[in-house]
């Protein structure tokens, strides 16, 4: 799959990244909220099935290179926030949740490759090219950063990261391919 999501259903997207582990290391990237901040989202998380979370974006805070805020993504700044429900939970290779008041639903999978871990997410549930074209290039964005953390780099600025996905998305989802089966 590469970098690039991929529509591997109709309505759902999934994203492969080979991360720096152990295993252990990456969960925490994905369930401690100060972790978390730094590539996608603070916020506490109950880490069961049926648990709750919040997540709280902070995009403009993920890099030290900071740049000006197209005026079509001001609405989510200073911060942004989206509760939810975990759906599964098996430490440390598999945490899934509810997104977008249960419309859809991600999960992320770990395992372990040597030294490495591959991380799978998937989201699922997507009603819309819209929303696919906010969530292919958004969870790219996030997941890139997800890598610079892992191995010590200053993450790219996430709003002029976001827009390069966003055009390529644009080519790679066609309209009709998005919608939910």
């Amino acid at each position: 799959m590469g970098n690039y999501g991929t529509v591997t259903d109709p309505g759902t997207i999934t994203f492969e990244r080979l991360l720096p582990g152990p295993i252990e290391r990456v969960w925490a990237y994905l369930t401690e909220p100060e972790k978390r901040a730094k590539w996608l989202a603070s916020g506490p998380m109950e880490l069961r099935a049926g648990g709750k979370f919040e997540l709280v974006w902070r995009n403009s805070e993920l890099s030290p290179t900071k740049e000006k805020i197209p005026a079509k993504y001001q609405q989510y700044e200073p911060e942004a926030r989206l509760s939810g429900r975990i759906t599964r939970c098996e430490p440390p290779r598999i945490l899934s949740h509810t997104w977008d008041s249960e419309e859809s639903d991600v999960t992320y999978e770990l395992s372990p490759r040597g030294k490495d871990v591959l991380l799978v997410l998937t989201h699922r549930r997507i009603a819309s090219r819209k929303d696919m074209l906010s969530f292919g290039p958004g969870w790219h964005t996030h997941l890139d950063t997800l890598v610079d953390q892992l191995n010590g780099k200053v993450p790219r600025p996430f709003w002029s990261t976001f827009d390069r996905w966003l055009a390529d998305y644009e080519k790679r989802i066609p309209a009709g391919k998005e919608a939910t089966a």
